[in-house]
C-alpha cells in the first residue's frame, strides 16, 4: 500500500488586484498556512510523500522575500515533496528553479521534478513519472506522453504527475498540448499506470470513471467560478483498489451574487446577507447589482455597501454586471435645501440625468456625490 497527497496550483506570490494593503498580505500568508496544514495532514496521516502538480509559484519573476518565505515554509514537510513546473513557473532560461536563491535556500526532501526520467522512491514501492513543462506554450500533450513511457511495466505503483486542460473539459482542438482523456484512460485501465495526478484547474475534478485519473484543485481559492476549492486529495493505493478522499486545508471563501434593488426593502435585504456572511475578513465578495433607486435609497445603498467594505476582505462591484439607476425626486431635493449655486448645480445634474444619451451615468453619479456630500439620507 502506499499513501501520498495530490495537490497543485499553490500559486505563492499570487496578487489579486481587487485585495489592498493589509488584506492582500492576510492572503499571501493564508497561502504559506495552506501549505503548512498539507504537510500537518501528511504527518497525521502518515503520507509517504507529497505531489504538486504545477504552478507551485505563480511565476519565474517573484521578488527574493516571497521566495524564501515559500522555500522557509516547505521546511514544514517531513516527507519527500516533489514539485512540478507548470504553465506559470516553467523550465524555462527565466526558471525560480534554477536560481541560486533556489537552489541555495530548498530544503532537504525537497525535489523538483524537471526532467521525464522516470523517479523512483527510496523505501516506497513507487514510481513517479513527472511531465514537467518547459515553457509557457507545449507543443505537444506532456502527460499522455508520460503515460506512453511507461513502457517497460515494473513492479510497485506508478503514477503521473503533469499539469493542463483535459480535452473533455476544454475541448481546444487548436492546442498541441491539450491532454487526450482517452489516450490516458487506456494507460490506466490497463494497469500501466495505476494514478494520474493533474493541476491546473482550479476546481477538485474526477476525469472519467477509473477514480485514478485526477485535478485536486487548488488549496487555496482563487476566483468565484472555482468548485471545491481550498482542498487536497489524499490517494491511497493497495492491491484492494483506490481510495481518494478530498481533505479541506483552505480557509478563504470567494461569494458571488446578484441582487434587485429597486426599494428600500431590497437594500434590507441586500444588507442582512452581507451581514449574515461568516468569516468576513476572509471572505471576497462580488455583488451585482440592477435596479432604480432614489437619491436617498442610493445614499443608504451606498452606506451600507461602504461598511461592508471594512470589514470584508474585500467587496467588488462589476462593471459590466452593474446598472443601478438613480432617478431623483422632488423629495430628495426639498430635503436637501439647497440655495445658491448648490441650488443651480443640483437642478443642472437632475435635468442632465433624466437625459437619453451617454452623459446621464456620469450625471447620476455626480448627483449621488452631491447628494451625499450634502448631508441628505443622514
Amino acid at each position: 500500500m502506499v499513501k501520498f497527497i495530490h495537490t497543485g496550483d499553490w500559486q505563492l506570490g499570487m496578487t489579486r488586484h481587487f485585495l489592498h494593503g493589509e488584506a492582500q498580505a492576510r492572503y499571501s500568508q493564508a497561502r504559506l498556512d495552506a501549505v503548512r496544514r498539507i504537510a500537518d495532514l501528511a504527518r497525521d496521516r502518515e503520507c509517504d510523500f507529497v505531489v504538486v502538480c504545477g504552478d507551485v509559484f505563480e511565476s519565474n519573476l517573484l521578488d527574493r522575500r516571497t521566495v524564501l518565505r515559500s522555500l522557509d515554509t516547505l521546511r514544514a514537510f517531513d516527507v519527500p515533496l516533489f514539485l512540478l513546473p507548470g504553465n506559470h513557473d516553467p523550465i524555462d532560461p527565466t526558471s525560480i528553479y534554477s536560481t541560486a536563491m533556489f537552489r541555495d535556500g530548498c530544503p532537504p526532501g525537497v525535489e523538483v521534478l524537471a526532467a521525464t526520467e522516470p523517479r523512483r522512491l527510496d523505501g516506497v514501492d513507487v514510481t513517479i513519472y513527472g511531465a514537467p513543462w518547459e515553457s509557457k506554450r507545449p507543443l505537444s500533450d506532456l502527460v499522455t506522453a508520460a503515460c506512453e513511457s511507461v513502457s517497460e511495466v515494473s513492479a510497485g505503483y506508478r503514477i503521473v504527475i503533469g499539469h493542463g486542460a483535459v480535452d473533455r473539459l476544454v475541448p481546444d482542438l487548436e492546442n498541441p498540448a491539450i491532454i487526450r482523456a482517452d489516450d490516458v484512460e487506456s494507460h490506466l485501465r490497463s494497469g500501466e499506470v495505476h494514478f494520474v495526478a493533474l493541476g491546473d484547474r482550479h476546481s477538485a475534478t474526477s476525469i472519467g470513471d477509473t477514480n485514478r485519473f485526477w485535478y485536486s484543485g487548488t488549496p487555496l481559492v482563487t476566483d468565484y467560478d472555482e468548485i471545491e476549492p481550498n482542498h487536497v486529495l489524499l490517494v491511497t493505493l493497495s492491491d484492494d483498489g483506490i481510495e481518494v478522499e478530498r481533505v479541506l486545508v483552505g480557509d478563504w471563501q470567494f461569494i458571488s451574487r446578484s441582487f434587485d434593488v429597486n426599494t428600500d426593502d431590497d437594500i434590507d435585504v441586500l444588507e442582512s446577507w452581507l451581514d449574515s456572511i461568516d468569516d468576513k475578513q476572509r471572505t471576497v465578495v462580488k455583488a451585482a447589482l440592477t435596479g432604480t433607486l432614489s437619491l436617498a435609497q442610493h445614499a443608504k445603498l451606498e452606506e451600507v455597501l461602504e461598511r461592508s467594505r471594512q470589514v470584508l476582505a474585500a467587496l467588488e462591484r462589476p462593471e459590466h454586471h452593474d446598472d443601478v439607476h438613480i432617478l431623483a425626486n422632488l423629495a430628495d431635493v426639498e430635503a436637501l435645501a439647497l440655495s445658491g449655486y448648490a441650488k443651480e448645480a443640483l437642478d443642472e445634474l437632475m435635468e442632465a440625468s433624466r437625459r437619453d444619451d451617454g452623459e446621464s451615468s456620469s450625471a447620476q453619479d455626480a448627483l449621488a456625490l452631491l447628494y451625499r456630500l450634502a448631508g441628505g439620507a443622514r
